[in-house]
């Protein structure tokens, strides 16, 4: 009984962290399986196991061999056929190979391979393909058990339940079903979709920066008698004088020698600031040209991602300044050097000649206006990767090589043969996701061993009894939907599972559905740029704004639920 008390303690201070806070969930985990080992609950050999999971590691392996994937010239050809035809031919082309990409890679590995060209497009608007992009590369995850984490996680999970490990294709008849559903929804939806990219009067809300200096016109003068209330496709939103904000700007607010004025607009409309005297946009004595400036959008493996632009010290890095930054439509606020990168922000920055030729742009960056960031393996090199990952994957189906195995050989040939390097796996290597999963499956046992998951599905069963197994199935698959929107796809079905199979063993049924609703609620993010990688990636890239994915993401996740809902019990009955 105590344990019980202990361990309700731990999640709900876990569930309450995840959802009223933004403490990166990994530590979150981590945390809570460690509160678990200090208060008894669990032994340290018992506690480290779980970070051995075979399915954790076939899912690091998976996310490592993908890397090569991403170089062969499949990616480069389905990327180049993209382009032509009508929008509903161009994103159905574009659904269905993300679609087959994500069925046996890493989906975010995908969209960061294909996101450059997509921008580059001369025949529609990003806008229109990208947020596609992103969701058909959820709904292929959803194809096969190696598709995505959460099914790798949910097998995981099952194992350590003591039921039969789910196979390869067990996925696949309901992924093929909200795939086909999925994709004729976003067809049928593109008009919804903004035109950012054809639409000349769309003012993208960039977040740039000025500094007044000491002996600027500016100083003393209101912020009407200097004019900057008219300036076309600029808003004057914010200025910092020391440690003061002051919001909401009116025009007679007077303007101090120091002040930073931020301002919300178009970049266009940047040389428009040069003619305010002693208003320095760069702030960087080798920096002062604005006319030659470079979009790039943050990459999903940055080293930099939680940290502020200050403290990375971008200009040393990089060899530009950072003269404004994008996050979709969201106003960002505080000064420039505060706002903490996140996958999926565009930069505009001001480079030095030297920009281009540093080492580590592919690692930081998903794309570079201009400039060409994936690297293409030769034809022979491509066929050679695809074949061989195409038999580690057939050996495993007909059960003579165990995939985890075929992947630690692949992966090693890899290595040996130059595709894959040591510095890419290092900084490749999903540590945040090892630890929310190692952690989330010892949380998950506990739950179950000491009788806590039964105590809440108890508590269920008496709120849902009279439904039935079928009412008690769709409550886990919404209540996994609705985690999956608010935190994260794979902390959702770390929180859905324990309960969803302590429901199934209450009813007395095969929990396979249940495992299922699990599984396939964690993957329907649609509605949030946040709750899946994907749609972060393309959130800025896109030039969306929160509506976008709220117009085209709440009818696809509808249809999505409902097709789940009715397809898993006729492929898996209670």
């Amino acid at each position: 009984m105590l344990e019980q008390v202990i361990l309700t303690g731990i999640m709900l201070a876990l569930v309450l962290c995840l959802f009223g806070t933004r403490i990166n969930p990994a530590w979150l985990f981590s945390g809570a399986i460690a509160s678990s080992y200090l208060t008894g609950l669990i032994d340290l050999e018992s506690m480290l196991v779980n970070f051995a999971n075979p399915s954790l590691i076939t899912l690091v392996l998976l996310i490592l061999s993908s890397i090569a994937i991403e170089k062969t010239t499949l990616v480069q050809k389905l990327a180049q056929s993209m382009a032509n035809g009508s929008l509903a031919k161009a994103v159905l082309k574009l659904g269905l190979s993300t679609a087959f990409l994500s069925s046996f890679t890493n989906n975010t590995a995908v969209v960061a391979s294909l996101i450059s060209t997509v921008k580059e497009s001369k025949t529609h608007a990003p806008s229109k393909l990208l947020l596609p992009l992103s969701y058909t590369a959820i709904l292929g995850g959803t194809l096969t058990l190696i598709g995505t984490s959460t099914n790798l996680i949910v097998n995981g999970f099952a194992i350590d339940a003591g039921m039969t490990p789910l196979g390869f294709f067990d996925f696949t008849l309901v992924g093929i079903a909200v795939l086909t559903v999925g994709l004729l929804t976003i067809i049928l939806m593109l008009r919804y979709l903004p035109d950012n990219g054809r639409n000349d009067d769309e003012v993208v809300p960039f977040y740039l920066e000025g500094r007044v200096e000491a002996a600027s016109r500016l100083v003393g003068r209101t912020v009407e008698e200097n004019g900057l209330r008219e300036l076309k496709d600029l808003f004057l939103a914010e200025i910092i004088r020391g440690e003061r904000r002051i919001c909401a700007v009116t025009p007679q607010q007077e303007i101090q020698a120091g002040d930073l004025l931020l301002f919300v607009g178009n970049i266009n409309s940047v040389p428009l600031l040069q003619r305010f005297d002693g208003l320095k946009i760069v702030h960087d004595k080798h920096e002062k040209d604005v006319e030659h400036l470079v979009e790039v959008v943050v990459s999903q493996s940055s080293r930099f991602l939680g940290k502020t632009i200050k403290e990375i010290r971008f200009r040393e890095q990089f060899h530009a300044a950072i003269i404004a930054v994008r996050r979709g439509h969201d106003r960002l606020q505080g000064g420039i050097g505060q706002v903490r990168l996140q996958a999926g922000d565009s930069l505009i920055l001001a480079p030095s000649s030297d920009f281009y030729e540093l080492p580590n742009l592919k690692r930081e960056f998903v794309y570079i206006s201009g400039v060409d960031l994936q690297t293409h393996l030769s034809k022979p090199r491509s066929n050679a990767v695809l074949a061989s990952f195409a038999t580690v994957i057939a050996l495993s189906l007909f059960d003579i090589v165990p995939l985890v195995k075929g992947l630690m050989v692949l992966l090693l040939a890899f290595v040996l043969m130059g595709t894959v390097k040591v510095n890419e796996m290092k900084r490749r290597f999903p540590i945040e996701l090892v630890a929310i999963v190692g952690s989330a499956i010892g949380l998950a046992k506990l739950m179950i061993n000491t009788g806590l998951a039964s105590q809440i599905s108890e508590s269920l069963l008496w709120a849902l009894g009279d439904f039935g197994p079928y009412g008690a199935f769709i409550a886990i698959f919404i209540m996994t939907v609705i985690f999956t929107e608010l935190i994260t796809n794979n902390a959702a079905a770390a929180l859905s599972f324990p309960v969803a199979y302590a429901l199934a063993a209450g009813f007395g049924v095969n929990p396979l559905p249940f495992v299922m609703a699990v599984a396939f609620g964690a993957s329907a993010s649609f509605i949030s740029p946040f709750g899946y990688q994907t749609n972060l990636m393309v959130y800025s890239a896109g030039n969306y704004r929160i509506k976008d994915y709220v117009t085209m993401g709440l009818p696809l996740s509808l249809i999505y639920s409902c097709t789940v809902l009715i397809t898993i019990p006729f492929v898996f009955p209670f």
